[in-house]
């Protein structure tokens, strides 16, 4: 299968080489790689330029974009600007960070998940992040979600959920619809990617508020909202977290901001929520 990688770079002077060592490396090498340089002001664009010297399928697209780190549109707006730059002759798009580790068979696994199920619409591996001189998992979300970081879009689903939503909770509402239009999703155990900057690094604190505004604008409505909040909260290690998810939802409801999802689909993300919840209640 042919596939394209779109990577979305704001100083990643640190970590992209290691990140297109790893892609470059792969043992089913990608068609094209676009790398979107982001408004850096380190050495991004000079470490990728050098990377494209050797391999033409690489490029590199210039961005110019606020420089304030605001979850969700920024990198979403840049990975929308590197696929500007691509044709549509592909069998499954990838957004990817700058700052990960991919292991050599990575692609070649994720085709053969592609492959074997054409309902499958997207698929990715996990994320695991150094502690103590260990790589563990980073342990945010359920196993059955693929991380931002790392999602690759069969062709025809990802064009069926159109695209990707340049807010944050672009990456809930991407596998949401997946579901609305009744693709599957697949996370594989075995694909460990190591993930060398730890996810929120460099979210401020104007964006504390922006989770439970993404709530709001998935349709989740208040209760669902709130035992999310809770559970990645806690999973952060930061319970105080839930007192401003749950600000966040209310400041965006008395707004009336919109949301990415319309009605129909916001009443099945309900259904599905709640569905889910009672499973892993009556697993117990």
């Amino acid at each position: 299968m042919r596939y394209y990688i779109v990577i979305p770079a704001h100083n990643e002077a640190q970590f992209i080489s290691l990140t297109l060592e790893s892609l470059v490396n792969q043992t089913v090498l990608p068609a094209k790689i676009v790398v979107v340089n982001d408004n850096s002001t380190d050495e991004t664009e000079v470490i990728v330029k050098s990377f494209i010297e050797k391999h033409n399928f690489i490029s590199l697209v210039n961005n110019s974009s606020v420089a304030k780190h605001l979850p969700g549109s920024k990198v979403i707006l840049a990975f929308n600007k590197g696929l500007e730059a691509l044709d549509e002759n592909y069998d499954f798009i990838v957004k990817a960070d700058a700052d990960l580790i991919f292991p050599k068979n990575y692609f070649e696994t994720i085709i053969k998940h592609f492959q074997t199920d054409e309902k499958i619409g997207m698929a990715g591996g996990f994320c695991y992040i150094e502690k103590n001189g260990n790589w563990v998992l980073e342990n945010l979300t359920d196993k059955d979600h693929i991380r931002g970081a790392l999602k690759a879009y069969r062709k025809e689903c990802f064009e069926q959920i159109g695209g990707l939503r340049t807010a944050m909770g672009w990456d809930t509402v991407d596998e949401l619809l997946c579901k609305f239009y009744n693709w599957k999703i697949k996370t594989d155990e075995n694909l460990h990617v190591k993930h060398l900057k730890p996810t929120g690094a460099n979210y401020n604190k104007a964006s504390r508020y922006k989770q439970g505004e993404a709530f709001y604008t998935l349709g989740y409505g208040f209760w669902i909202t709130a035992i999310a909040s809770l559970k990645l909260a806690l999973r952060k290690g930061k319970p105080l977290l839930f007192i401003d998810y749950i600000k966040g939802y209310w400041k965006a409801k008395s707004n009336k901001k919109t949301l990415l999802v319309n009605e129909v689909q916001a009443k099945f993300i309900r259904n599905y929520r709640w569905k889910k919840m009672k499973e892993k209640i009556f697993r117990f």
